[in-house]
């Protein structure tokens, strides 16, 4: 399973070469989903709750609304940290999944059917 290199962003964490696309998920939640960009191995998602999909609805009452964002210094934080808790990027493998929390903290999901 890989990413479109169309609408991705390239980053370059301790020398090696990642994509990367942030998307909506659900009603609060976007999705960061990254991938090694030169070898296809296992694919990692976070999921990160932020309003920011709904400011224009919700427009002009967004004082309540998460607007985060993703920087790509966070990007290289997620990538770093998701590959100390057991992603390998360079390695086939079932999509690995994380929830970042407000205070910058990664915790694997559980893979639910």
């Amino acid at each position: 399973m890989t990413i479109s290199k169309r609408g991705t962003r390239k980053i370059i964490v301790e020398q090696e070469p990642y994509r990367w696309v942030v998307t909506p998920s659900t009603k609060g939640v976007i999705t960061l989903t990254v991938q090694h960009d030169e070898v296809t191995g296992q694919l990692l998602r976070v999921y990160i709750e932020s309003d920011i999909n709904e400011f224009w609805v919700e427009f002009p009452h967004v004082a309540s609304l998460n607007n985060k964002i993703v920087l790509p210094a966070e990007i290289a934080f997620i990538i770093t940290e998701a590959i100390i808790q057991g992603w390998n990027p360079r390695e086939k493998g079932e999509v690995l999944s994380f929830k970042l929390f407000e205070d910058n903290s990664l915790s694997l999901q559980l893979r639910t059917r």
